[in-house]
Order: C-alpha cells, then structure tokens, then sequence
C-alpha cells in the first residue's frame, strides 16, 4: 500500500493512492491521453461503458438494470488496456452502477455522479424518457435544500433533517403545507434527495401545476444517530466490541418526531399548522413509522403515505387504532407496493384491516420489488394528490 501525507486535498489524493493499491490495474485510468467518455449514453439509450485498466485481468459492470443479485456482465479489452461494452436500450430511470476490476468493486473514475446508500455509493446514469422525466434537472424554477440541525430533548442529542423549500418561498411571505418524508431501513437523512431525487421532483411536479407548493422535511429515522455517515459525533459508549443497545430507542423515533421535529419545523418555518396542512409517507422502516405515528396521533395529519410496508401481524389494538384514525378524519390514505416487494403480504394484511373497518383508501400495486425505482414513482403519484382539500 502506498501512504502519502499532503496538506492540501489530501483525502482526495489519499484515496487515490489507496484506490490504485488496491487495484493497480486502473493506474492507466489516471494517465493522460485521449479523453476517454464513461458512460456514453447513445440516441437509442444504449450505454457504452469504459475504463482505462491495463494490468486488469477481468473487468465487469454491474448495475440496476439488470436481473437478480450479484449479476454482472463482462467487459471486453483491447491492446491500449481499455475495457469498454455496450449494454441496452435501457429503459428511462435513474440508475446506480459500479465496476468489477478483478472482482474488487470500482466506482466509474470518469463519472463525478455518485450517490449513497447507507454505506453503498454507485455511480450514477440517468436514461432520459418519458418514465424518468421527473428525475431530471430541468429549465425551471427551483427550490432549496437546506441542511438543519435541530434540538431532540426527546432523544437527548442534537440532530439533523433535511428540509426543502418550494420556488420562491425565500421572497414570499405565504405560509405552506408541510410533507414528512421518511425513508427505509439503511438509509438515513440524505436518502430521499440523493436516492429518491426529492428536490428535483418537486420542482417539476411545482413548475407543471401538478402538485401544490410544499415544504418537504426529511429527518434521520435511526432514532440512535445523529446525523448520516461523517456527520455526526461518535456515541458514546459504542464501540465495534460493545455495540451500543438499539432496542431501547424503540418507539423513540415517532415520538421524536412528533415532539421535537414538527414544533421545530412549526416554529422556524411559515407553515400552516393544521390537519389539512400536514402529511406524513414513509417507505419500508420508514413506512412502519408512518403508521405508528399516524395510529398513535390521530388527527394530526390529514394526508398518509405507505410505501412497500403494512402489518404483520394486526391485532385488535391495530384495529381500534385504524377506528380512531378513521373517526379523526383523513383526507387520502394512500399505499403503494410492488407484486415482487418481499413485503406484499405485510401490506396486503393492512389492506385487508382498512377494508375491514372501512377506511377508504387508494392503492396503487406496480410490479417490481423493494427498490428505489418503485419508490421513486411512489413519490411522483402521491405528491400530487396532497393538499387537495
């Protein structure tokens, strides 16, 4: 392994040295010559993918296109080291995708897009068309991002969401309905913007008269973190030999949220603080939180998405919760699964329970499983469908 210690961009040139250490067969990636283009996105949506390797032996791309787990496909050298294939069409989508440089997986060199799962970064290629149109930056008016750090007396640390604001909220003086994304299990504060491509979604569906003008928050759901990956203090006391005990933060997320996160967001934000003006959809872990807070609250929020999560096992304390929900008057109780989701029969069971008790509702069944690609249009239907009354 190579070490080098430079005062200025030292993690980037760190990495760098490391990357090559570990893979030496991409040094010729970094050497200078004809400009070389990864991904190549054609007319057709065929992909040409390519990478400068020249001591690899075996080279392969792997992405999310593609059928199964593990699956990938080869990459074809030639005498100057340069591997390179030709994959599709793709259909339109927002794609992540890596390389194999002798079985030790690569993030594209010459793609500066990348985004993060959890601890899983992918390069990314967006396919343009019809189905991922929402996905893409457009020449449109466009909201803000902010970053927010706020007080949990709840959880007794200091933590982060990510908020966002619609087109000219900044110079008007309105006040807002507010949507309270939530995200899956994995995952953490950053995930519906980098993953679920939330900020531009919004501005399309807002630019189009689609959607009403909202403010979107999106919190960390792992009621023991602070913040993502980097961003947060250590916790004290946990350590790879002693783990700190996550069962104990059980239930304190949803509580978070209702006593620190929507006082916050109420008292910073211009915002309309009523049952109208509120919604709340989560996906997976993030759905599960949804309807624990939505059960436990009724009358809070008038809008409810459920995202590829349901019930496992509903009781008759579910059941007289969804009573008290139903009695408290919601405006859209909106599902969404796909037929291959590990989850379909969770969400089928609370299906069943909501026709049981007779609580309207609207479910939207696609194929697919537990993947971003449904998620992603999960979010583009609902959205939509908020602050119509």
């Amino acid at each position: 392994m190579v070490k080098r210690e430079i005062s200025f961009g030292g993690v980037v040139v760190g990495l760098l040295f490391l990357t090559l250490a570990v893979c030496p067969g991409l040094y010729g990636q970094f050497q200078r010559g004809p400009r070389i283009v990864s991904p190549e996105l054609h007319p057709d949506n065929t992909v040409t993918f390519r990478i400068m390797a020249p001591r690899a032996s075996e080279v392969r791309v792997r992405g999310e296109w593609m059928p199964g787990f593990g699956t990938s496909e080869a990459l074809i050298p030639s005498d100057s080291g340069l591997w390179s294939v030709t994959i599709g069409p793709l259909m339109p989508e927002f794609y992540g995708y890596s390389f194999l440089v002798d079985s030790v997986p690569v993030l594209d060199p010459l793609n500066g897009l990348i985004k993060r799962d959890g601890v899983r970064n992918a390069s990314v290629l967006l396919v343009p068309g019809e189905e991922s149109d929402l996905y893409a930056v457009k020449d449109v008016p466009h909201g803000t991002l902010s970053k927010v750090w706020y007080a949990s007396p709840t959880l007794k640390m200091t933590r982060r969401m990510y908020v966002y604001t619609p087109p000219g909220y900044e110079e008007s003086s309105g006040s807002y309905p507010v949507f309270y994304l939530l995200h899956g299990g994995g995952g953490d504060e950053d995930a519906w913007t980098t993953l679920g491509r939330v900020p531009q979604i919004l501005d399309n569906l807002i630019a189009s008269g689609t959607a009403r003008p909202m403010i979107v928050v999106m919190t960390n759901g792992n009621a023991y973190q602070a913040a993502g990956p980097g961003d947060a203090p250590a916790v004290t006391g946990d350590t790879p030999e002693a783990p700190i005990d996550r069962s104990q933060y059980a239930g304190k997320f949803e509580e978070s949220l209702v006593k620190d996160v929507i006082p916050y967001v109420e008292s910073h934000y211009r915002v309309v603080a009523n049952k109208e003006n509120r919604a709340i959809a989560g996906l997976s872990m993030g759905g599960g939180h949804t309807i624990r807070t939505t059960n436990s609250n009724p009358g809070m929020f008038g809008y409810i998405g459920v995202f590829s999560a349901g019930a496992r096992e509903p009781d008759e304390d579910f059941g007289r919760q969804i009573d008290a929900l139903k009695e408290s008057g919601v405006y859209l109780y909106w599902i969404g699964c796909g037929v291959d989701d590990f989850v379909y029969e969770s969400t089928q069971n609370l299906l069943a329970v909501l026709d049981e008790h007779e609580f309207e509702h609207t479910y939207y069944e696609n194929s697919g499983g537990h993947t971003w690609a449904n998620w992603r249009i999960y979010l583009s239907v609902l959205a939509p469908q908020l602050f119509r009354h």
